[in-house]
């Protein structure tokens, strides 16, 4: 829905190059999403098309310093969460603690119904998934964890992520996903809210936070509206913020106003070339006018 229409063509080398230009630029970390597969159905709507989050972002470590390494989201209640530490805090270590572990309930049925996992009940084995994935990407060499679904102990995992705890957001935009932020999340990615029920849902977010008596401080996300930086010659959409630098970064700080700690940006681009000219112009341009 949110890709470019070059972007079907592109592969490795043109990942690389993104990934390079992000961690040269300053921005804060690069992401990759999770899908095991698409039916027919929905193949028009999401493509086929779907890199795994794991091997993607532990192939752009390899070739980046800086920027960390985001699953937004990983459907971590399709595995087993002993397994999905292990290589998540392999990642974490090989990039010398660079992660940050996004999780999501998940929307596709039939990728629960071909791995075995029910769809209805996906909710509930995130929550659970979630507890048994803090306790295993801990620094015990030998975690331990007991719950309805999942439990393991005795059995021990080197190497140990580089991060004394690994943060771990919660992605999605239903109640459900934002009482899950609330209540277990380090951070917040909200998905599909326009910024116009952004206050609202933070509201609510941190009501949730506050009555069950959390007080750890929560990383709150938002993906921006499509951004052209300059003034573009082409058609780039009706509901793409274009224009110069500081006219943009004005109409971004409203997001820190509402309570934003980080935002998702994506450039229209027509190939490789523009979209990392966007990006080397919005980290030069726009984000030293937010960075107050």
């Amino acid at each position: 829905m949110f890709a470019e229409e070059w972007e079907a063509g592109a592969g490795a080398a043109e990942l690389a190059e993104i990934a390079r230009t992000a961690d040269r630029s300053g921005f804060d970390y690069i992401a990759s999403c999770d899908h095991v597969g698409i039916p027919r159905r929905l193949a028009d709507a999401m493509s086929t098309t779907w890199y795994d989050p794991v091997a993607t972002l532990s192939y752009l470590a390899g070739i980046t310093e800086n920027v960390r390494l985001m699953s937004h989201v990983a459907i971590v209640g399709l595995r087993q969460p002993l397994a999905t530490a292990k290589q998540y805090a392999t990642l974490d270590h090989l990039s010398g603690g660079r992660l940050v572990l996004g999780v999501g309930a998940g929307h596709v049925q039939e990728e629960f119904e071909a791995l075995g996992v029910d769809f209805e009940r996906r909710g509930a084995v995130l929550d659970e998934a979630i507890d048994a994935l803090k306790a295993a990407l801990g620094q015990e060499e030998y975690p331990e964890f007991k719950g309805e679904r999942f439990a393991f102990s005795g059995l021990g995992q080197k190497p140990r992520p580089t991060q004394e705890r690994v943060p771990v957001w919660v992605g999605g935009s239903s109640s459900a996903a934002v009482r899950r932020a609330a209540l277990k999340g380090d951070g917040w990615l909200p998905q599909g809210d326009p910024r116009e029920r952004l206050p609202e849902q933070i509201a609510k977010l941190r009501r949730l936070r506050e009555e069950a008596g959390v007080t750890a401080p929560i990383t709150v996300g938002a993906i921006t509206e499509p951004l052209y930086v300059g003034e573009p010659g082409w058609h780039v959409g009706r509901r793409t913020l274009s224009g110069a630098p500081q006219a943009l970064a004005e109409s971004l700080r409203e997001y820190g106003a509402m309570g934003v700690n980080q935002i998702q940006v994506r450039f229209r681009s027509r190939d490789l070339g523009e979209l990392t000219d966007q990006m080397a112009a919005f980290a030069a341009e726009v984000a030293p006018h937010l960075n107050d």
